[in-house]
């Protein structure tokens, strides 16, 4: 196994010293937490009281939804420190415990209650979860449990945040350079702040609300509503950091839990330092991703080595600098298609096909891969609106420019291919108009919880696997399951039938590994070009010859 690990170069980064936290008083200080306890269980109450009145789905929720998936809401307070004031409302998705066993359709099986699930993002919606109930491996969870999606606070019809007309919000061509010019980050600063400013304009005074610790209490909430006394919950991603605010603030209302692809809790790491660790592990991911394609240089012919490989990568990123294809992709367009191959290694073969293709003349499977569609920017907009609101009101951030230079341009020295694209989408949070929260510490002692499931791919990018790590030291009593050597982000519903099995026993029977437990990696992606590749040498590589997945739970595409 090979964690992200930073090189010394990188390692001194995350020393770097951020901004004050909130003073006393402030959002995250202890009297307002408190408030906000007392306010979350009097919306607690309310919701048991009220309940949800499920019926037919909204398109815009879940189109065609089936018969059994049906839709409705939970309201909830904007600020919990007034559980009387402003409330918003959250839709909700379930499809009832179907109660039959697949294995013996005579057989019913005991319903077990809700389990809730999130995908992460920040800004992703889990209103589609309900619709794996009818995937053959998850047939056994569905006859036990009622399943339940939410699109969280900000998203999608749940209050949804903007922050620019959706309108503009796919620009392309555009440039993505890994060693930028001092013009060329003077204008990302100028659009960071007018991005914060549109957040704040388009927003208002609702912005500050929008939250990790507020999306750990709306799902207390939602747990009440749905009639549940404790909660099971599965989190994929950035959902794995408000489970474990959840576990650490409502211990004993909680049933089972498991936390796919977990982020790393300590709020040292929240989010800045994150961030930069984050960006040095999509280098190693890039990094294994070239290996693949030099092995397969007999089917793709983009080199039979990672240099030759990356040497074709960069001949396009200046090609399409020169002259975008289709008139709509630059290098900023094929940086976010070579990115998503960073989290789903199914991805690979699509990618490497494209980029053959392309250094041969013909750019229109790169084309398909990298023009977004217009019919989807409202809700791209909206994610990419909730995703910057909740990572910049969390923790506080470095305010100083002169910072996010310094500690991205050593960090790019030595990873180049995400660290200045992962800075210009935080930076806004320099500029931030609200008040920052202080970062809960997450910690559980021992018996507090039941016991944890946390799933980890040992080359995850997004969610390094030293978070996962750290998650399973902070919450007594969790157990740790590993997929080696593996690096797609998101283990549950990848087909490995080791982590599924590890999945099934916890949610059917509350059995977890005696001790941390591993499992192969799925196969990896089988080379496949089709017709793409099949054409001359790579005639301009010379003598070397060369941002969203869809998830298998949401049905969505989305990086969270």
């Amino acid at each position: 196994m090979r964690a992200a690990v930073l090189r010394p170069a990188a390692a001194s980064l995350l020393l770097t010293t951020l901004a004050a936290a909130p003073a006393d008083g402030a959002p995250g200080a202890p009297d307002a937490r408190a408030a906000e306890l007392r306010g979350t269980a009097v919306a607690a109450a309310r919701a048991r009281a009220e309940g949800i009145d499920f019926g037919p789905c909204a398109a815009a929720d879940v189109p065609s939804a089936p018969a059994g998936v049906r839709c409705g809401t939970v309201s909830v307070p904007l600020d919990y420190a007034h559980p009387g004031g402003e409330r918003i409302t959250l839709t909700v998705s379930r499809a009832p415990a179907t109660r039959r066993d697949p294995r013996n359709s005579k057989r019913k099986v005991p319903r077990q209650g809700a389990l809730v699930y999130n995908p992460g993002g920040p800004g992703a919606s889990g209103m589609y979860f309900p619709l794996i109930g009818a995937v053959p491996d998850w047939q056994r969870i569905a006859a036990a449990y009622d399943l339940v999606g939410y699109a969280p606070r900000g998203v999608g019809r749940s209050a949804p945040l903007s922050c620019e007309d959706p309108a503009h919000f796919f620009k392309g061509p555009t440039d993505a350079p890994e060693h930028p010019s001092e013009a060329y980050k003077r204008q990302r600063v100028a659009r960071a702040k007018a991005y914060a400013r549109g957040c704040a304009q388009r927003s208002g005074t609702r912005l500050r609300y929008y939250n990790s610790l507020n999306n750990a209490r709306d799902l207390d909430v939602l747990r009440a509503a749905l009639g549940e006394s404790r909660l099971t919950f599965l989190g994929g991603s950035y959902g794995t950091y408000f489970g474990a605010l959840y576990a650490t603030m409502f211990p004993s209302h909680l049933r089972r839990m498991v936390l796919d692809s977990a982020v790393n809790p300590d709020p040292g790491q929240i989010w800045y330092r994150g961030n930069l660790v984050q960006s040095a592990a999509f280098e190693e991911r890039w990094a294994d991703f070239r290996e693949w394609i030099a092995r397969h240089d007999a089917v793709y012919r983009l080199g039979t080595t990672p240099a030759r490989v990356r040497r074709g990568y960069d001949i396009a990123r200046e090609q399409l600098a020169a002259r975008a294809a289709d008139g709509k992709v630059g290098p900023g367009q094929l940086q976010n298609v070579f990115l998503a191959a960073g989290y789903d290694d199914a991805l690979w073969p699509s990618r490497a096909a494209a980029l053959s293709a392309y250094l041969r003349g013909d750019p229109k499977p790169l084309v398909r891969l990298a023009v977004p569609d217009p019919g989807t920017a409202v809700g791209a907009e909206n994610a990419g609106a909730v995703y910057t609101a909740v990572e910049c009101n969390d923790a506080p951030w470095p305010t100083d420019w002169k910072v996010w230079d310094r500690d991205n341009t050593r960090l790019a020295r030595v990873a180049p291919f995400e660290t200045w694209d992962n800075a210009w989408m935080n930076l806004p949070c320099a500029y931030w108009p609200a008040p920052r929260q202080r970062p809960l510490d997450v910690r559980t002692g021992p018996g507090e919880l039941p016991p944890v499931l946390i799933l980890a791919a040992e080359r995850d990018a997004a969610a390094p696997y030293e978070g996962a790590l750290e998650m399973n030291r902070r919450l007594a009593g969790s157990v740790l399951v590993t997929e080696r050597d593996a690096g797609t982000h998101g283990v549950v519903g990848g087909g490995n039938a080791c982590v599924d099995g590890h999945l099934s026993a916890y949610l059917l029977e509350g059995r977890v590994p005696a001790r941390h437990a591993s499992c192969a990696p799925r196969p990896e992606p089988v080379a496949s070009a089709g017709p793409v590749a099949s054409a001359g040498p790579v005639a301009s590589a010379g003598p070397a010859g060369g941002r969203g997945r869809r998830d298998a739970l949401t049905g969505k595409a989305g990086q969270g």
